[in-house]
């Protein structure tokens, strides 16, 4: 019992001091891991990373891949600055790549550390799909969701280790593993995920509509991934995504809010497509 109470303790500590507030919706989320420590974690994996893997430098995609993240760099800066957000991407150290692997897949690690796979650039099409891509992988960044989801984990472990340390009979514990398992996932930790996906898909509207894209390709976007995934995705609520479906609707839903957030900037033409 009172090694259960000693855990429990450090679980409400934890939750109690380690806290960050979200600066697009001025909520308090978990950080558990500074960013003190994690970009430097996050430069070094993402060096190994590139060291592990095909960098395509000098192609007219690769060029296109640092130009559009140029793009919503500059977005991103304009847009922190004018909500009073000064200085907050000052331990940021952007770089771009593209690497050589048929995943269609991109992503930001935490400190704006960013990869494109080739694989993704088919169902891309265009400059302006790409850079609804980099605004929403870019906003995981902003909103440090990873930070939240290692926090999230942390917390999820100390609840399977202050459970069985409680549960003295054998088969009961088994049953609250098995138990604690599917739910804390299913019902915690897959919810989590999905709400951070709809967070970086509205930050990332807003960036690319800022940064001179049309964001209503966002959802064509979403159209051609669908069609790409053959109908393979998994329930939405076993999912760490929203469903296409719900996905195109909202981005349809969010991009005439975008269009005016970039009004406020003095954008209200969009670049051409950019097809390649």
């Amino acid at each position: 019992m009172k090694l259960k109470k000693t855990f429990l303790g450090f679980a409400a500590i934890a939750l109690i001091i380690s806290c960050a507030t979200n600066p697009f919706t001025g909520k308090s989320t978990l950080a558990l891991v500074p960013n003190s420590q994690l970009f430097p974690t996050s430069f070094a994996q993402y060096n190994q990373f590139l060291n592990e893997n095909k960098v395509i430098k000098g192609t007219k995609q690769a060029e296109m891949i640092t130009r559009v993240g140029e793009r919503i760099k500059a977005a991103t800066e304009r847009w922190m600055n004018a909500n009073g957000q000064q200085g907050y991407l000052n331990d940021y150290k952007w770089e771009y790549n593209l690497v050589d692997d048929k995943t269609v897949n991109a992503w930001c690690m935490p400190g704006g550390k960013i990869v494109f796979y080739t694989g993704i650039l088919p169902i891309a099409e265009n400059e302006t799909a790409i850079a609804a891509i980099m605004g929403h992988e870019v906003a995981h960044a902003l909103a440090n969701h990873g930070q939240q989801r290692m926090s999230a984990g942390m917390l999820q472990q100390i609840g399977a280790v202050a459970g069985n340390v409680a549960i003295k009979d054998e088969q009961s514990r088994n049953m609250f593993n098995q138990a604690y398992g599917i739910g804390s996932q299913v019902g915690v930790m897959l919810p989590f995920s999905r709400s951070h996906e709809s967070e970086a898909d509205k930050i990332g509207l807003y960036l690319m509509a800022v940064a001179g894209y049309n964001p209503d390709e966002a959802a064509e976007l979403w159209v051609r991934m669908k069609a790409n995934s053959g109908g393979q995705a998994p329930p939405e609520f076993l999912s760490t995504h929203p469903s296409n479906d719900s996905r195109i609707a909202e981005l349809k839903k969010l991009a005439p809010m975008a269009k005016e957030e970039a009004k406020k900037f003095g954008v209200t033409t969009y670049r051409p497509l950019g097809k390649f």
